[in-house]
């Protein structure tokens, strides 16, 4: 079986060309949705295709060619991803900050990094850039509430209308297989790593996790963090550009849980931090302890089940729990990166959810291409969730 890296195997080299090929053979077919004001929001392979080379275009037009960085700081949102497409449709890197990160780290970091094309959610992620003192050639913004023309960054694009303008010509995908599609950044000060994967490892992780867990069209996948991982980029974005599934966008971080309910995915793709979130989401809601009805639920859950308890217990208690949980469906409940605690993976090998580990084999460095450095005054900042 050849590899990524193999000429002689005509497959696409990279993940834009994964994304053209999926608009060209299944085109009509529904790639993302997004739930947003209640109502499930639909884009085909197509339209995703269109939209990312329209952004490439834009920012191209703007001075993006090949080689250069978008930094996005956002949280799950399909105008996020595709941004991130749109850089390596260029030939550049797309480099996620998740949001939720610590203020004061994430800032110093991007003082420190200093980014020229920036793509930011709205106007909190914009204030960190002005705290961080970064003042991109390129700003652009996904969502304008609570923006004015006075604030500073004023000169910020709406992505909206950098998508709406008519692209220069039919632009082809420039990515190579072995060109580095994604960069992450940890630590600040003198002590930040970064971790920058090709598309030639995503590809080859992503397709052997298709081919692992026989992943095909018909899965729904639920994307409830930030693209901010290489572990998310392998074994979830990769694969969803392979197989050509379905890729749901919870409205906001506060509804996923429920979103994942009403949603049923087949493929879940989380961290131990999901899991164990799960978990105890799972414990809040059991009977009291000492309860006749916490009797039942403990009896269900036995490590070891006798053929009455497999049965009954499934109806009556199992299934129920899965069910709340968004499992109802899942067929592939994948777990990224480090392992689960005893307690939580016994609890879901209990429910019948084998959460089966993929781990994100990431290779931390030093930069070697940091050209610019600030020391910004960090009086008064303090670290604290987003």
């Amino acid at each position: 079986m050849g590899t990524f890296t193999d000429t002689a195997v005509a497959l696409p080299a990279s993940l834009p060309q994964w994304l053209q090929q999926q608009a060209q053979r299944h085109g009509a077919d529904v790639a993302l949705r997004h739930k947003h004001l209640g109502v499930w929001q639909e884009w085909t392979w197509g339209l995703v295709a269109d939209e990312v080379r329209r952004l490439a275009s834009a920012l191209q037009a703007r001075g993006f060619s090949t080689g250069a960085s978008l930094t996005i700081i956002s949280r799950p949102r399909p105008q996020a991803l595709l941004a991130a497409l749109a850089a390596q449709w260029l030939g550049g890197v797309a480099s996620l900050f998740d949001p939720l990160e610590a203020r004061a780290e994430q800032v110093q970091l991007l003082g420190t990094l200093q980014p020229d094309f920036v793509l930011v959610e709205g106007l909190e992620e914009m204030l960190r850039l002005r705290a961080a003192q970064v003042n991109p050639s390129v700003l652009v913004y996904l969502d304008k509430r609570g923006l004015s023309d006075s604030m500073p960054l004023a000169q910020a694009l709406d992505y909206a209308a950098l998508v709406a303008e008519r692209p220069t010509d039919e632009l082809a995908p420039q990515g190579q297989v072995l060109q580095t599609a994604f960069v992450f950044y940890r630590g600040a000060g003198q002590a930040i790593e970064e971790q920058r994967v090709s598309h030639a490892e995503l590809l080859q992780e992503g397709q052997r996790l298709v081919t692992r867990e026989g992943l095909g069209r018909q899965e729904e996948a639920l994307a409830a963090r930030a693209f901010a991982s290489g572990g998310q980029a392998r074994y979830l974005l990769a694969p969803w550009l392979i197989a050509g599934f379905r890729l749901n966008f919870p409205e906001n971080l506060a509804t996923r849980d429920r979103d994942r309910r009403e949603l049923g995915p087949t493929l879940v793709a989380g961290t131990r931090e999901t899991y164990e979130r799960l978990y105890r989401y799972a414990l809040e809601r059991l009977p009291e302890s000492g309860s006749w009805s916490r009797r039942l639920v403990d009896w269900a859950l036995a490590a070891q089940p006798g053929l009455l308890q497999r049965q009954l217990g499934n109806w009556l208690v199992r299934r129920p729990l899965r069910d709340v949980l968004g499992f109802s469906r899942t067929h592939a409940p994948l777990l990224v990166g480090d392992a689960l605690p005893p307690e939580t993976q016994a609890f879901f090998q209990a429910l019948g959810i084998r959460v089966r580990q993929w781990g994100d084999t990431a290779h931390w460095e030093a930069p070697t291409n940091l050209v610019k450095q600030i020391n910004p005054d960090w009086t008064g900042l303090q670290s604290q969730p987003a």
